[in-house]
């Protein structure tokens, strides 16, 4: 009986998490960019706007200064991970170009 009954406790551990209702937290990492941050941006701003607009980028690469790369991952309780990028590029201090996941003036369309 002592036997079964710590095979039922063990189990029941071992599956604690996976019992329906169960509430699983949302996990979001780096740089929440929106829609509408991006949509501020124009090119020939200087660093310290953009920065000021974007805040601080997750990744600044130590051999290419003049990109900087906002990345945000998304786990909503249990669902696929979802991940944006946002690339910026900039030349003698000013921004120059963007890519990734965002365009500018996307809001409108």
């Amino acid at each position: 009986m002592r036997k079964f009954l710590a095979s039922i406790a063990v189990s029941l551990l071992i599956t604690g998490c996976t019992f329906p209702g169960v509430h699983k937290i949302d996990i979001p990492q780096g740089n929440v960019v929106t829609q509408e941050m991006v949509d501020q941006l124009k090119p020939g701003m200087t660093r310290n706007q953009v920065r000021y607009i974007m805040g601080t980028p997750l990744v600044t690469d130590t051999f290419s200064p003049d990109r900087w790369d906002y990345i945000y991952s998304q786990q909503k309780g249990g669902e696929e991970r979802t991940q944006k990028n946002l690339s910026l590029f900039f030349s003698d201090n000013s921004l120059q170009r963007i890519s990734g996941d965002y365009r500018p003036g996307g809001a409108a369309q």
